[in-house]
């Protein structure tokens, strides 16, 4: 789990093992969510307005329904302020991912979007499921490629091969599309991985159960020949993933994984198992999804 040539929050390099459990072939896609919706009437958060008391100091003029888009740019611009390719649209939700007018008709089996923890966990629930956690997640995407880059071997495009939904071209304005796709994909469009696994690596990042730590559990065993193995390794607590990147911030952040379409080797090459991002659990955007996960006994 994890890996020493990357991104610094995947560090170190270690053995975990985790117990047997079955994980969904494909992330949930908008037809599954849809009759979720239906049976329950189920209400999105990026569907309610979001409660003064619980964003202090915000402009009561933003505190509205919707959820973060992605804006391509026209041309290069600084890649360390996202605001530049993100914006939040009134009215953007999961049936309507790009705003008041826009539908999913024809992306019925496109992977589910603007959907927060908590609405990946009620959804999870409905279907007698769960979320799986960081080390499960990361165990299926290697597809029993240990030590692999990818969830397919050490090359990004074999021969040329375009293997998974990520953006081909320079972040955020130039998408030369050489895997066909210019946001989501269909479900299932690449080729399985090892355990038989559909987008484990990018299309859309995918939540998991644990809190975000910088601490990693079993990095204290991570010494070659260590006697000892973490077994089920778990993320923090929920205070420590808000103190990851604000003191004091309300809402605490899981750990998601997999990358999405917007991950470049230009901008953010996230789209590897190892990789992994904190998210604060009341986000929703147009490149956040999920997958369920059961015990096996």
């Amino acid at each position: 789990m994890g890996s020493d040539l990357a991104y610094p929050e995947e560090r170190p390099a270690r053995e975990v093992s985790v117990d047997p459990f079955y994980l969904d072939r494909h992330p949930v896609t908008n037809e599954q969510f849809a009759a979720f919706v239906q049976a329950t009437s189920y209400v999105t958060t990026a569907q309610i307005a979001p409660r003064a008391e619980d964003y202090p100091g915000a402009d009561p003029a933003m505190l509205y329904a919707g959820s973060a888009v992605f804006m391509p740019q026209a041309g290069p611009v600084p890649l360390n302020d996202p605001f530049r390719w993100w914006s939040f649209v009134p009215g953007a939700c999961w049936h309507s991912p790009a705003g008041p007018g826009s539908t999913v008709e024809g992306l019925e089996d496109h992977p589910v979007l603007h959907v927060s923890w908590s609405d990946a966990s009620a959804y999870a629930l409905w279907a007698g499921k769960r979320l799986p956690t960081e080390a499960e997640w990361e165990f299926a995407a290697r597809g029993g490629l240990a030590r692999a880059a990818f969830a397919w071997g050490d090359e990004l495009a074999p021969e040329g091969r375009m293997l998974a939904n990520y953006w081909q071209g320079r972040f955020p304005h130039e998408n030369t599309l050489e895997d066909g796709f210019l946001r989501t994909s269909p479900v299932a469009t690449y080729p399985a991985n090892g355990h038989g696994l559909y987008d484990m690596i990018g299309n859309a990042w995918e939540w998991t159960q644990d809190w975000y730590s910088e601490r990693l559990e079993g990095a204290q065993k991570a010494k070659p020949h260590s006697c000892c193995i973490v077994s089920n390794p778990r993320g923090g607590s929920e205070e420590e993933s808000r103190r990851f990147n604000a003191p004091g911030e309300i809402h605490g952040r899981k750990v998601l994984k997999g990358g999405s379409h917007l991950c470049a080797e230009s901008y953010c090459r996230r789209y590897r198992p190892a990789a992994r991002y904190a998210q604060t659990i009341d986000s929703s955007t147009s490149h956040i999804s999920f997958r369920c996960a059961r015990d096996a006994t």
